[in-house]
């Protein structure tokens, strides 16, 4: 129910449904017969209903690395995070199920994702943020709020006029908040493509260890 009423919502806001599967191996065999530009999926589907939905995901990456994934969770758990994302974000999204009833967040999400952009539920962010600026010598506790809010928005794959407008500061001073979370957290900016998402979860995985 949840697969034919999603695949409705999607052709309703004009998005071209390919194809339906409904279980790993129709997933696989599906997506290299019609080479969609992007793939959303449970992260739990038959045989097993553990983690195929990641391993799907993988395998679709490494044969064909433009076909943008995107995972529905249930779960907040971080480990699935990081589970999905170990090889890098481009082109990955992780949202939470509850996103499915807000069509044009995940549309936006799809689009997002199949232009090879990465997209991070923003609250799994908000949760992952909170406990690491906990931990102590956490770097993250030498932001201020402030800059914290950029950082959390930044995670959510916006840019810097999203960023202006949502908290209603001039993009100036966007910008030296951005910087100043860059110095603060010492990640270079090597990385364009999805550089503000990269950084972050890059931070928020090797910091996990940190206690």
């Amino acid at each position: 129910m949840l697969r034919e009423g999603t695949r409705r919502l999607l052709d309703e806001a004009g998005l071209n449904v390919v194809g339906v599967a409904a279980d790993y191996d129709s997933v696989i065999e599906q997506t290299r017969r019609l080479r969609p530009e992007v793939v959303l999926m449970d992260i739990r589907m038959p045989p097993t209903h553990t983690m195929e939905g990641i391993k799907a995901a993988h395998e679709i990456k490494a044969e064909f690395p433009d076909i943008g994934v995107v995972v529905l969770s249930q779960h907040d758990d971080e480990s699935y995070v990081w589970a999905l994302l170990k090889a890098g974000v481009a082109g990955y999204g992780y949202l939470h199920k509850v996103r499915v009833g807000d069509v044009a967040q995940l549309v936006r999400a799809l689009h997002e994702v199949a232009a090879g952009g990465s997209v991070l539920d923003p609250r799994i962010v908000e949760r992952l943020l909170e406990l690491r600026s906990r931990k102590p010598g956490s770097a993250l506790s030498r932001l201020t709020q402030a800059e914290m809010e950029v950082l959390r928005l930044m995670a959510e794959g916006k840019n810097n006029a999203r960023v202006s407008q949502e908290l209603s500061v001039s993009l100036g001073t966007v910008e030296k908040r951005i910087a100043a979370v860059f110095s603060k957290l010492a990640l270079s900016e090597e990385a364009e493509l999805n550089r503000r998402v990269a950084a972050v979860l890059i931070y928020l995985r090797e910091s996990a260890t940190v206690h």
